[in-house]
């Protein structure tokens, strides 16, 4: 089973952030193992699955459902090294956004950002890498993070123009709407958030470009010379579904995929377990991803969509459609959803 790991200083940061929700470290310590002195080494690691532990055990402790807004409005410049520093002195918004899909695996092996233009808006899509499990509050977290450090670097209120997020609809929705100003949708694809285009060009007001190149030499090293993270049985399962989907989606099957990849479907289907998901949630996923794409594009009819998706005629789509997302693709496509 492939290890994920994530920089020791993330878990140093949740513990900080339930420190100030007034819970005990050493009570957090005993509930997950981690020790927040091991981020003191700068290159220390933690498994993903230890990160996810804090952040759900911080989030219980603590009593706050809403911990990774709370945590993400306690960022301060510094927290992440060297990725903090490339993204803070960035010239403009935008290229602070593309610096953080450039060297974000500097902080986590499998988180990835990507920026998507679509008309006046710009989708900043985060995945992470095979499909694995995420903690809600590691993702709420994430999305805010962009809207308080983008509004640190600008000097000004910024406000998404939409938020989506992978995991259920919380029980409050108070805080999310005090923090991003719109109301997230849930139970989406994939976690995203957008902005308007014009506002991305903003100028970051601490820019001084000498000291931007300095840095970004520094990320760009240190990235070098962090191995590639090993791919995931999942993730290569993804990667050959996303060519077979091109291809028609005659051979998006577990059959086709075992068989590429050299083994039985037994052992695959063990193999995908192990990292925490099964085939068909990854096909499923894949297709959900992608329609949301297909729909943003007025080119692509919405019957063709189905096609694209793998789909033998449109009403097997528009019925997972609507499980995905509580509406049809039309709505989706004229934004009433």
């Amino acid at each position: 089973m492939v290890q994920i790991e994530v920089s020791a200083r993330i878990g140093a940061m949740i513990v900080h952030a339930a420190a100030s929700r007034g819970v005990d470290p050493r009570v957090l310590q005993r509930a997950t193992g981690f020790d927040a002195a091991s981020a003191e080494d700068p290159d220390a690691r933690i498994p993903l699955s230890l990160e996810g532990a804090l952040w759900d055990e911080a989030a219980r402790l603590s009593g706050d459902d809403a911990f990774g807004l709370h945590a993400a409005e306690l960022l301060k410049p510094g927290a992440f090294d060297v990725l903090d520093y490339a993204v803070r002195t960035a010239p403009t918004l935008r290229q602070a956004l593309e610096r953080l899909a450039r060297y974000n695996r500097l902080e986590h092996d499998a988180a990835v950002f990507t920026l998507h233009d679509q008309g006046d808006r710009t989708r900043v899509e985060h995945t992470l890498r095979g499909g694995v499990g995420q903690s809600r509050h590691a993702a709420e977290f994430t999305l805010a993070s962009h809207v308080i450090i983008g509004s640190q670097i600008t000097g000004t209120r910024l406000a998404p123009s939409a938020v989506e997020f992978r995991h259920a609809r919380p029980a409050s929705l108070t805080e999310h709407l005090r923090l991003f100003g719109v109301e997230p949708r849930f139970s989406t694809a994939v976690n995203a958030i957008e902005w308007d285009r014009m506002m991305l060009e903003r100028p970051v007001l601490a820019a001084d470009p000498a000291l931007s190149r300095i840095v970004e030499r520094q990320a760009q090293a240190l990235l070098a010379a962090r191995p590639e993270p090993v791919a995931s049985h999942a993730e290569r399962v993804r990667q050959l579904l996303t060519t077979a989907l091109a291809q028609g989606g005659g051979e998006a099957t577990l059959k086709s995929m075992a068989a590429r990849l050299k083994m039985s479907e037994r052992s695959l289907q063990r193999r995908l377990t192990q990292e925490g998901v099964t085939f068909d949630e990854l096909l499923d996923r894949l297709r959900h991803e992608l329609s949301l794409r297909y729909l943003a594009d007025p080119k692509i009819a919405i019957s063709e969509v189905a096609y694209l998706l793998g789909y033998s005629e449109p009403s097997p789509f528009h019925r997972a459609f609507r499980r995905w997302t509580g509406a049809t693709p039309s709505d989706v496509r004229r934004g009433v959803h």
